[in-house]
């Protein structure tokens, strides 16, 4: 048994047709690259170390340019390579734009490893927003005065790309898989209520005891109503109450709260303060759900300007250090 082995150009390959204008573009890029390095060097071998390739390599692609211009751009002898007449047009012609090429790729890199400056769009739930993200931009933007920010509230999630958001604070749980989600700190929900409140009907001692309570609702903008959750012998229950009264912003229900009209289940972020100036009481935190979280999002890790890595940092040390959980603490909760 005879093996033939054969060559390459032996074996048949589909037709492929070239796209003249792909094909144009690509010999002249190349070519005016070379053309100006050469110009720049004064000679083929300098323009090829500063390019890091091969002379030759730079001679073919100022020849297939010249070929396209159908002009001569250099005379070439041994000792020297000066420009030709054409040549000096073309250069005057084209070398601005490459630099201006140059230009915005050094901008580029600049803006990754360069002190952070430009434009940040951000977006976080409106309570979030408004108690936390927005006191802390004054004193980022002292540290970071050349970045610029636009704060955008609401109560349902970003689209990044639609939006244009460079950065988005979410609550809860994260079941996006697209986008990066870093834990600041976890999310707390604990019942409260006032003190007039407790003293005028008790506290609830159970879950089920809720329905025997004068409970306040949150309303999320598509409409939903926000269930109430508790974890109870280690699974998570839901409960949505009925509410003597349900508003569609946090900060009224808060209020309401405050006001002594019922009880609502609230994030720790809203009511620490309020808890420990003893305004709220809190109940049932043994049954809080463990699972949620206030985080930081974004759409990739890979190549992040330094504002947006300062803007990140920032924010996850600040928050965290601005003592926004009050559930561990034993002498806040209700007896």
């Amino acid at each position: 048994m005879s093996i033939s082995l054969l060559s390459p150009s032996s074996i048949a390959s589909p037709t492929v047709h070239a796209d003249p204008l792909a094909s144009s573009f690509a010999t002249t890029y190349a070519g005016v690259v070379a053309f100006i390095a050469v110009v720049a060097e004064g000679s083929f071998a300098r323009a090829a170390d500063r390019l890091g390739i091969g002379r030759s390599a730079v001679s073919r692609s100022v020849q297939r340019l010249e070929d396209q211009l159908n002009v001569r751009l250099f005379q070439r002898t041994t000792r020297s390579t000066t420009l030709t007449r054409e040549g000096d047009m073309f250069y005057a012609s084209c070398h601005t734009g490459v630099d201006r090429i140059v230009q915005a790729v050094e901008e580029m890199k600049d803006l990754r490893a360069g002190p952070p400056r430009g434009h940040l769009r951000i977006s976080a739930a409106a309570g979030f927003g408004r108690r936390v993200v927005a006191p802390l931009l004054c004193e980022f933007q002292r540290a970071y005065p050349e970045v610029t920010i636009d704060l955008s509230l609401g109560n349902k999630p970003a689209d990044f790309i639609a939006d244009r958001i460079d950065i988005e604070f979410r609550n809860g749980r994260i079941e996006d898989a697209q986008i990066i989600a870093r834990q600041i700190i976890p999310m707390q929900m604990l019942v409260c209520a006032s003190p007039a409140y407790r003293q005028a009907h008790g506290l609830p001692a159970t879950v089920e005891a809720l329905a025997q309570h004068q409970c306040i609702n949150f309303r999320h903008t598509s409409g939903r109503i926000s269930e109430w959750e508790f974890k109870v012998d280690g699974e998570l229950r839901k409960f949505l109450p009925k509410a003597r009264l349900t508003y569609n912003d946090s900060d009224l229900v808060l209020q309401a709260v405050l006001d002594g009209q019922g009880i609502a289940q609230l994030p720790g972020y809203m009511i620490c303060h309020a808890m420990r100036s003893g305004a709220l009481v809190a109940c049932l935190a043994d049954h809080a759900p463990d699972d949620r979280g206030h985080y930081i999002c974004y759409l990739s890790r890979q190549h992040l300007p330094t504002r947006m890595r300062a803007f990140i940092d920032f924010m996850v040390e600040k928050i965290r250090a601005a003592d926004l959980q009050c559930a561990a603490e034993p002498e806040l909760q209700a007896a």
